[in-house]
């Protein structure tokens, strides 16, 4: 038992001696890292380029003595409407249906209290086209009118592919962070050691530019304006400082 205790002994002034031999620059390794002040920054970066498609909703209202007729003459007209859609270039996978609808039209009260009376039915019907040239905008517009849509709205220019677009707000993003960072730092008195830690303040957001619903009458060639499209990000960046 006495053996046993004298080894344990030794063994523990052994490790105290070797941590007292060991240098103050070793020793201070093995002591916790204090932790440096952060400083958290927001950037938002703006891309811009011309668009290179649009998308659009046409649509005809019908009005008739009773449902049956009101939409048989919408379905008529929709039906030459889409033809021409096509005929003008645009692919089947680029128009689709967004809106139906039946509803009754009323006749007006001759006097407070008199029943509802129908006095017709109106029929709507609307597609969303989405168009890859540009070019032809114009002249799809007028087409459309000419062909039977009585209804033109939500026109919105965009890019196709946006990637590079997005990837150049995030760089512009990240460069407004820093440069913040560094106006900061320099007025406080420090100085800026490493990136803790960035993130993304969600995706890109596009932001495209709508154009006024079109009136529904001939032209020759519907004038437009693609203007340019802009896509939006955010970055949050945390920096480590130190004093100067």
């Amino acid at each position: 038992m006495k053996l046993i205790r004298a080894t344990a002994c030794a063994a523990f002034l052994g490790a105290a001696g070797l941590f007292a031999s060991l240098s103050p620059l070793a020793a201070q390794d093995l002591a916790p890292t204090a932790r440096r002040a952060t400083l958290s920054v927001s950037g938002e970066g703006l891309a811009s380029a011309v668009p290179d498609m649009a998308t659009l909703t046409s649509g005809v209202v019908s009005e008739g003595k009773t449902a049956r007729e009101a939409l048989d003459a919408n379905s008529a007209a929709v039906a030459t409407m889409i033809a021409a859609i096509k005929a003008a270039g645009v692919e089947g996978r680029d128009v689709s249906t967004s809106g139906f609808s039946v509803q009754p039209q009323y006749a007006p009260q001759k006097k407070e209290g008199d029943p509802l009376r129908i006095a017709s039915y109106q029929v709507t019907n609307a597609v969303t086209v989405r168009l890859r040239d540009l070019g032809k905008l114009g002249d799809l517009l007028d087409q459309l009118v000419t062909n039977g849509a009585n209804q033109i709205s939500g026109i919105a220019f965009d890019i196709a592919d946006p990637a590079k677009l997005e990837d150049a707000a995030r760089a512009e993003a990240v460069k407004e962070a820093r440069h913040q960072a560094e106006v900061i730092a320099q007025a406080a008195g420090v100085r800026l050691v490493r990136v803790v830690s960035i993130a993304s303040d969600g995706g890109p957001q596009p932001m495209p530019r709508l154009m006024m619903a079109a009136r529904a009458e001939k032209m020759d060639s519907v004038p437009v304006e693609a203007g340019e499209t802009q896509v939006r990000a955010g970055v949050t960046v945390v920096y480590e400082i130190e004093p100067l």
